[in-house]
């Protein structure tokens, strides 16, 4: 049925969105620019690090009539680089990817070297490379197909072929409008029963609740 697997990296793979949710929540609290949580997941998660900021910059005018305070991103990368100690994969993550028979790419709007970081630190680095494609390699970030289609390409597969797990409404977007099936995955420790709504009316095709469920459903594909 797919030649294919493409996984995102952020809540999928490694257990990172709950950590982003803390510090960027915090931080912006810190500023006077407050969200509901199921909110700030609706809007940001998938997208790009400049998207986000761009987006949060428009929001602080919007609502308090000026821009990001300066030193805010410094403020949120210091928090991130305190906290690189407590990542991890999503539980049963690396047990999988390993014994995948089909071709895989990670394809994630974290930049480069923080993906590489990520990647390594949890041990999965080596089994995707040289296959793992980050918002810098291409013009356009999630919700935009560009990416998951750029994941295609150089695995030599067509988009039809591929399938993709995602745990955004953005990277759901981006790949249906890259013609891909995707399943929402819901193992990572941010999920839970309104954020997998939100993905299925997204787009998605089915939930997969976590990495069991997931190696069941792709040892049969």
């Amino acid at each position: 049925m797919f030649d294919a697997v493409i996984f995102d990296c952020d809540g999928v793979l490694v257990d990172s969105e709950v950590l982003a949710l803390e510090v960027e929540l915090g931080a912006l609290q810190e500023i006077g620019l407050s969200y509901e949580e199921e909110d700030f997941k609706a809007r940001f998660m998938g997208m790009s690090t400049p998207a986000f900021y761009d987006a949060l910059e428009a929001d602080h005018h919007a609502r308090l009539g000026s821009g990001l305070p300066a030193g805010f991103r410094e403020l949120c990368n210091g928090r991130y680089r305190d906290s690189w100690h407590r990542l991890a994969e999503v539980p049963g993550a690396r047990a999988v990817i390993a014994g995948l028979a089909q071709r895989k790419a990670v394809a994630s709007s974290s930049g480069s070297d923080a993906l590489t970081r990520k990647l390594k630190l949890t041990d999965l680095w080596s089994h995707f490379a040289p296959h793992i494609y980050s918002s810098d390699h291409v013009a356009h970030a999630k919700p935009a197909p560009d990416l998951f289609l750029h994941a295609a390409e150089a695995l030599r597969v067509a988009p039809e072929r591929c399938l993709v797990f995602e745990d955004s409404g953005n990277g759901v977007r981006a790949g249906r409008a890259a013609g891909m099936t995707v399943w929402a995955f819901m193992g990572g420790g941010h999920m839970n029963e309104a954020t997998g709504a939100r993905l299925m009316a997204a787009g998605a095709e089915r939930l997969v609740r976590d990495w069991q469920e997931a190696g069941a459903l792709l040892s049969a594909i």
